[in-house]
């Protein structure tokens, strides 16, 4: 594991969406923040997706009635979960196949309660990034294109 990865009984991470609505928490280790900047993360959130990610069942709600889910037309296997009322993005989740549940979930981290205690140790699809947005050098490339 990572050392940015936060393990052990001090573990817990929460977050909400913009109006509380939606609200979690997080009972079990957490990937370093990864910057996705692709065409789909841009969009959905409106920079670059800054997120980190659980394991499914470390996931646990303590308010999702106005939870929403979108699965884009164009590739049936991912979601994205947002808050119906406030519209805040709040996670992305993967499917290997039709029916199929994703092990990992990805949580927006704008959406964590601070300390989180993570930091950003990656970045993805750089070359989608936006002609405004400066890249950190110091970020590691994990996927370029």
């Amino acid at each position: 594991m990572n050392e940015n990865t936060r393990t052990g009984p001090d573990s817990q991470l929460s977050g909400h969406c913009l109006c509380g609505g939606v609200s979690y928490e997080v009972h079990g280790p957490a990937r370093p923040v990864w910057n996705c900047h692709c065409w789909r993360c841009r969009r959905w959130t409106g920079h670059f997706m800054a997120g980190t990610n659980c394991r499914q069942e470390h996931l646990h709600f303590v308010s999702d009635d106005s939870l929403a889910w979108h699965h884009p037309a164009d590739d049936p296997n991912v979601a994205y979960g947002f808050c119906r009322n406030c519209g805040g993005s709040l996670f992305w989740k993967v499917y290997e196949g039709p029916g199929d549940q994703a092990d990992h979930i990805a949580i927006c981290a704008g959406t964590l309660d601070v300390p989180t205690g993570l930091t950003t140790a990656g970045a993805l699809f750089e070359v989608d990034a936006s002609d405004y947005h400066t890249l950190d050098p110091n970020i590691e490339t994990l996927i370029r294109e």
